[in-house]
């Protein structure tokens, strides 16, 4: 079995400095540290975390003292008063590229601008960007028929903004609708470099004509591996996998090479975990010679 991995996957640079702070936290002796909601989405590393000494909440209601870290996705201005006026100590680990947009939502509104987040509205970066803004001031969406109910020309100025783990392709012909009904519509370039690469690379995979099959590693909640997912299924038979024992061996039947992906918040020991099932599967299952 020979196993190919895309040239760009795995953990980006926003995920990996937030897993160094809060492992150096622990290091140095933090028992009193709560993250609030997972620090990525990967099961895996939560769970490294709590075994570190700091756990996952769900709200910031439940840190009653101590240190609270904000995760990755970073979370609503507000939270920082919030934790600052309960006496919480803050270990801030939000990506630079999500402050970014934070800031670029901040000048537009202030420029009269009105605000279309392309996003997931339950995603807790996409709460970040709206949950201290008037609702007056922005939509949250990702179909075509969830603008087509909306009358852009009544905006003066519309100010598009992609949650960072999209894949902005996908959403081309809603951004393109708003465009052609708004009188001044401006799109800002807010897809994680991280997150553009990682596709590209797995659209290389894809287009290997010896990769029979495509794993796609990362946690139940990563909106970035999911789309990674997505694309990889378009064109080779793909499966998305949270940790070796997903990997079923009628997949790899048939199959002489593997190609292998993951989202930007998957460990690379999660990786060769994966790849590790791979090989004895296909050990196990091989035509005795």
């Amino acid at each position: 079995m020979k196993i190919k991995r895309a040239e760009k996957y795995g953990f980006c640079a926003g995920v990996r400095i937030a897993d160094k702070k809060v492992k150096k936290f622990a290091e140095l002796g933090g028992r009193d540290g709560q993250i609030l909601g997972q620090v990525v989405h990967n099961e895996r590393v939560v769970d490294e975390m709590e075994s570190l000494g700091v756990p996952t909440i769900d709200s910031l209601e439940e840190a009653v003292s101590g240190t609270i870290v904000f995760s990755a996705h970073g979370v609503p201005p507000s939270f920082h008063s919030t934790a600052q006026d309960r006496g919480l100590k803050v270990l801030d680990t939000t990506c630079p590229f999500v402050y970014d947009i934070h800031e670029e939502a901040d000048r537009a509104v202030a420029r009269g601008g009105h605000l279309v987040f392309i996003g997931e509205p339950h995603h807790r970066e996409v709460i970040g960007y709206t949950h201290d803004r008037d609702p007056e001031t922005y939509h949250i969406l990702t179909t075509l028929e969830e603008a087509e109910q909306v009358d852009w020309s009544s905006y003066p100025e519309l100010k598009i903004l992609f949650q960072t783990t999209l894949n902005a392709e996908e959403y081309e012909d809603v951004v393109r609708y708003i465009e052609s009904k708004a009188r001044k519509a401006e799109r800002a370039d807010t897809i994680c470099y991280a997150t553009k690469e990682n596709q590209d690379a797995a659209r290389e995979l894809c287009s290997d004509p010896e990769i029979g099959l495509i794993l796609i590693i990362g946690g139940t909640q990563s909106a970035n591996t999911r789309h990674l997912w997505e694309l990889c299924r378009e064109h080779k038979p793909s499966y998305l996998v949270h940790s070796p024992e997903d990997v079923q061996p009628e997949w790899l039947e048939e199959v002489e090479t593997v190609g292998v992906t993951a989202g930007a918040s998957t460990p690379d020991y999660v990786i060769e975990e994966v790849e590790e099932q791979v090989r004895k599967l296909a050990a196990l299952h091989a035509p005795a010679s």
